[in-house]
């Protein structure tokens, strides 16, 4: 293997890894939203222990190993793309660039099927809007569609390779 294939594959690693950094620094901060800034956001002047206290009341809780489970998949997608990166059995870097745009497109559904729960237990305890009261959760969403039109383009424009002579 020449130096050139070894920079190459020097490349696509880092760039799986910085895909797994990225698409983990989204998983926090979806979490955070649902956990921490949502429901502060939702009962303004109420701590977070208030707040559990109050949906203890009323039968509701947010399901913390529900949230982390869920957003512990993409993580763990991304942590795949590194892996199959760096055995070479992902050869192409638009291949790990259009996975980890998907893996970050996906994040948007899981938002919402992972928020929908929570947001439902704050409306039923303190008789509010389920909806997201933090911004948090529409930034995400448009990232997660910034991905998913990245990844399109880049399917699109992305460099074909050579056929090989007859």
């Amino acid at each position: 293997m020449g130096t050139t294939e070894k920079n190459a594959h020097a490349l696509r690693v880092t760039a799986s890894l910085l895909g797994l950094v990225g698409i983990a620094a989204y998983a926090v901060t979806a979490a955070l939203q649902i956990l921490v800034w949502n429901p502060l956001a939702a009962v303004p002047g109420a701590t977070l222990e208030e707040i559990h206290e109050g949906l203890a009341r009323s039968n509701e809780s947010i399901s913390i190993a529900a949230v982390v489970t869920w957003w512990s998949i993409g993580t763990l997608l991304a942590a795949v793309v590194v892996l199959l990166t760096a055995t070479r059995v992902i050869a192409r870097m638009g291949i790990v660039v259009i996975l980890d745009l998907l893996i970050l497109a996906l994040g948007a559904p899981i938002y919402f099927f992972t928020s929908f729960s929570a947001g439902m237990a704050l409306a039923d305890a303190f008789f509010i809007s389920g909806g997201d009261y933090a911004p948090w959760g529409g930034l995400l969403c448009l990232m997660s569609a910034a991905a998913l039109a990245a990844a399109v383009l880049v399917t699109i424009f992305r460099k074909r390779p050579a056929p090989a002579p007859a």
